[in-house]
């Protein structure tokens, strides 16, 4: 039986998520979603739906959809539907997990690689953030809950674009943009989203045959070209590297200082695989904690296939992907998205891994 793709919905208190969620569980899309509501905060999905009672709620609802109180281990939740679903008690085809408005995504996420059967029955997805247009700005000042739970975004949603000016929308996206350079950004107000901005992303890959996100790819290349210049007076093909900066907005951000931020590595010049292995082991075991997200395609030395290479904290994997075509230019390129991370540290690390 094929892996159950899954998806864990975050946000910061208030965001939008139970909107979002309802609409899901109510709406004719035609899917049978199993969602999860894994918090024990005052946040719940439907007060007349959901029972508040200990141990664990399911109800199913007229569009096919299952809702799931679960009080305790994600674990254990996530291997009893998989279970009843084997046995045929229940169906359902995808799952939403709901996090609590104050969680790290990254436990959760890490839940589908380090627990062998959660792994067997179901596929992380992606990580979908949503993001209140409204509030963001000084809860990204306050909490470093709201800037980890957009520094593991695959997707970020936008709420309440409806209470801000067009100045304010731009401005947000450009810091979240900084924050998360890789995690597409659109909006979802009044839980309005297309099924397709929330499920069958793809866009949480660890150890999975696929590229570098290609709406990524091409906001990351244009990023790289305007700051390219400006403040960064490297020779980016030779393994330096750019802090993401949309200056063309830097007079609305400048008073922000956020702890979780991205930067990129890039190299035309070949990796020796067993001097990066040895340094990104030494890096994860160092600032694993710190390290939220990191992916990138990477040309290794006498290999004719990409390395795509991906990871979550201490969790790192890496296979390999597509025949390098002919006459392409053979480069390597990583984005780092953490707290707090020595910039230098991995950059400087990165070009002695070179052949």
């Amino acid at each position: 039986m094929e892996p159950i793709p899954s998806t864990i919905l975050t946000g910061f208190l208030g965001a939008g998520k139970t909107t979002l969620l309802n609409r899901i569980l109510h709406e004719e899309h035609g899917l049978r979603i199993a969602v999860i509501e894994n918090e024990f905060g005052q946040e719940n999905i439907d007060n007349e739906i959901l029972v508040r009672d200990s141990g664990e709620q399911i109800v199913e609802m007229n569009n096919g959809c299952i809702c799931c109180t679960v009080r305790g281990d994600l674990i254990v939740a996530l291997g009893n539907l998989a279970q009843k679903r084997a046995a045929g008690e229940i169906a359902f085809d995808r799952v939403v997990i709901e996090t609590t408005g104050l969680a790290n995504p990254g436990p959760v996420a890490q839940t589908f690689f380090v627990d062998e059967e959660v792994g067997a029955n179901y596929l992380l997805d992606a990580v979908v953030t949503v993001v209140d247009a409204r509030h963001a700005m000084d809860q990204l000042d306050r909490h470093e809950e709201a800037q980890r739970q957009v520094g593991f975004a695959d997707k970020i949603l936008l709420s309440k674009t409806d209470l801000v000016d067009a100045a304010a929308v731009e401005a947000l996206k450009a810091r979240l943009h900084r924050i998360n350079p890789r995690a597409p950004i659109a909006t979802s107000d009044f839980g309005r989203a297309p099924i397709a901005e929330v499920l069958d992303l793809r866009g949480f890959n660890l150890n999975d045959k696929l590229e570098l996100d290609p709406d990524f790819l091409r906001a990351e290349e244009h990023d790289h070209d305007h700051a390219h210049g400006e403040d960064c007076g490297h020779d980016h093909a030779h393994g330096e590297a750019c802090a993401h900066h949309d200056h063309a907005h830097d007079h609305h951000h400048s008073h922000h200082s956020d702890d979780i931020a991205a930067f990129v590595f890039r190299s035309e010049r070949a990796f020796d695989p067993e001097r990066l292995d040895q340094f990104l082991g030494s890096m994860v075991q160092v600032f694993g904690p710190q390290m939220l997200r990191y992916k990138g395609v990477l040309s290794m030395q006498g290999a004719d296939r990409k390395v795509v290479f991906q990871g979550v904290h201490q969790i790192m994997g890496s296979d390999l992907g597509a025949k390098w075509a002919e006459g392409e230019t053979r480069a390597s390129k990583m984005v780092f998205i953490g707290k707090n991370l020595p910039k230098d540290v991995f950059i400087s690390g990165l070009e002695q891994c070179l052949v």
